[in-house]
């Protein structure tokens, strides 16, 4: 058993929050400088360079790459072997998160009641995924997502003849209906099978691929390729403003499901797509 200190995780989160909402992950930039290559749209392109330079500016100053830092989606991987000395887990990580977003600076954004809207004035608290993995030690990612893209995400419970033309139209038509809402070039998350909310979850952890990445499966990487094809054909173009780049990359991940049902989600992330990860 080994034992890692509540100051250590507390410490190691705070710093990820700050980081991951001042830092743009190098293969998100990669795609953007891309994107800016191919792009036909002379306002398209400009975009493209304003968001470059903007994400640059954020990573030599420690500012924010954009003024929703977000909403702190934690994602843990936990050795069996591993044992919190001085605090429980979870009560490390929101005390990370709130130490994080005060001392960044970062914009606080969460309130305490979905009606009644009172701002808790931390951050917290974060939403936290565990999954307990053999060994010893404890891998922490931080995922601050963004209300406007996350406004654009969607769930559907399709039925099984709805088969992939199904999930296609769907998701298609999700972005459709986004337009500039998500802050276009956007990357894509699509959850496929499970249930209600696992569907929902699958989404949102694919968003955490690295943008270049293939899928294991050759099936879904084809039909990954095709959807992005398909998406950079509307015509939504960075920032809503027309052209050929609506998105970075189109991510999927898959979980069996009951034979009565296909639930396919989407989960949207903005150009601005954040997450870093520590190993402790």
């Amino acid at each position: 058993m080994r034992l890692i200190p509540f100051d250590q995780i507390r410490d190691t989160v705070a710093r990820l929050c700050i980081e991951a909402n001042c830092i743009l992950g190098e293969d998100v930039v990669r795609a953007l400088a891309k994107g800016r290559e191919i792009e036909e749209s002379p306002t398209g392109r400009e975009i493209l360079n304003q968001l470059l330079e903007n994400q640059q500016i954020a990573r030599e100053e420690m500012m924010p790459i954009c003024q929703d830092t977000g909403w702190a989606v934690v994602w843990l991987e936990l050795g069996s072997q591993v044992k919190i000395d001085g605090g429980e887990l979870y009560d490390a990580i929101q005390a990370g998160v709130a130490k994080g977003y005060t001392e960044g600076y970062l914009r606080k954004s969460i309130v305490a009641d979905p009606l009644r809207r009172k701002n808790t004035g931390d951050n917290t608290p974060a939403i936290i995924y565990t999954e307990i993995v053999p060994g010893d030690r404890l891998k922490i990612t931080v995922q601050p997502k963004g209300g406007g893209s996350e406004n654009m995400s969607e769930i559907k419970m399709l039925s099984a003849a709805d088969g992939v033309a199904g999930i296609r139209k769907f998701v298609v038509d999700r972005v459709w209906r986004s337009q500039a809402n998500p802050c276009p070039p956007v990357i894509v998350g699509v959850g496929l099978g499970g249930t209600f909310e696992k569907c929902a979850l699958l989404a949102k952890r694919a968003l955490l691929r690295e943008i270049g990445s293939v899928h294991p499966d050759p099936f879904y990487a084809q039909l990954e390729q095709e959807l992005l094809e398909e998406i950079n054909k509307l015509g939504i173009g960075p920032q809503g403003l027309g052209g050929r780049v609506t998105a970075l990359a189109v991510f999927i991940e898959a979980f069996p499901c009951h034979i009565a049902t296909l639930p396919c989600a989407v989960n949207i992330n903005c150009h601005a797509a954040r997450h870093k990860s520590a190993v402790i």
